[in-house]
């Protein structure tokens, strides 16, 4: 039985919560052996996040005010549905609080907001090996898409693609 002073909380994050966010980050970039590709700043998260028009959302995951994780979505659309969707870019919880029912909750929460905005869809990826992962998704009701490829351009060749080459 989970004590009432543990009792697990989701919030909206707030700029105050910008150096918990980056380290989630990082700790999500090492679990998935990618802390290499982060080159996101504090800075990044608060324009993004709290800027003039913030164009991405972060949730916080407490259990007893101590802050356990962390999930990042946005809007997209789906030209073939004709609406909105939410895409969840990151969902973390520390390995502490694991277990305890802290992702359900963030998805729960993120399918109700698709559901009463009336949007077509929840979407996300996963790592190929993250088994745990996956094996909660398909728990939650999550299909696979494996018909589809990401594509991705970045760094030089995206500068080149603009016709901004180096």
């Amino acid at each position: 039985m989970v004590e009432e002073h543990e009792r697990p909380c989701l919030r909206d994050a707030t700029p105050a919560d910008l150096a918990t966010i980056f380290r989630f980050v990082r700790d999500l970039a090492d679990y998935e052996k990618l802390a290499d590709q982060v080159v996101a700043t504090e800075a990044d998260f608060g324009a993004a996040l709290f800027g003039d028009n913030p164009r991405a959302f972060a949730l916080i995951i407490e259990v007893g005010g101590i802050p356990a994780g962390f999930a990042l979505w946005f809007y997209n659309f789906s030209t073939f549905l004709g609406r909105h969707g939410i895409w969840i870019e990151d969902v973390y919880v520390a390995p502490q609080f694991r277990g305890r029912g802290l992702g359900g909750m963030v998805f729960r929460h993120l399918a109700r907001r698709v559901v009463d905005e009336g949007l077509g869809r929840l979407e996300w990826w996963v790592l190929d090996w993250n088994e745990p992962a996956i094996d909660f998704y398909q728990g939650i009701g999550a299909v696979p898409m494996d018909e589809w490829t990401v594509q991705r351009v970045t760094g030089e060749a995206l500068l080149r693609l603009a016709g901004q080459a180096p």
